[in-house]
């Protein structure tokens, strides 16, 4: 049992919209989302859904960006696994892709943020060879 790794587009906004319901505590009204999505497909921007058996389990966003400390540089943001598949090695095979696609686009670095309490994700990462550099600071205007 393998996960095929497609590209979700635009059109895709709505199975978008229902991880990101999952993944934030807060809540954003539905139309300010699909317009936030569809702004994000325009910079940069890559969505990659995880499919088994053609039914969509996850999904992982992409940001695209060179960096003056590192260079080209892929962000990951909102990587999520629904709860049934966890632990089933989905999620190391998708980083496996990812650092070949990431050689691909001749990326030299992976950057990710992560919610202090999700401490699960701070042991993958750590395991999958990540380092903390710093601290996320967010304000809102």
């Amino acid at each position: 049992m393998s996960v095929v790794y497609k590209k979700l587009m635009k059109k895709d906004s709505d199975k978008i919209i229902t991880y990101f319901e999952i993944l934030n505590d807060y809540k954003v009204d539905k139309t300010v989302l699909e317009n936030r999505i569809s702004e994000m497909f325009s910079q940069n921007y890559e969505c990659i859904g995880f499919f088994l058996d053609d039914k969509l389990i996850g999904m992982c966003g992409l940001w695209f960006m060179t960096r003056h400390y590192v260079g080209k540089s892929i962000e990951i943001d909102h990587f999520y696994i629904e709860d049934a598949h966890r632990n089933k090695g989905f999620g190391k095979d998708f980083f496996k892709w990812l650092y070949l696609y990431a050689e691909e686009k001749q990326v030299k670095t992976i950057e990710l943020n992560t919610y202090v309490t999700n401490h699960p994700s701070h042991k993958f990462y750590y395991n999958e060879g990540f380092n903390i550099l710093g601290y996320h600071f967010l304000k809102k205007l």
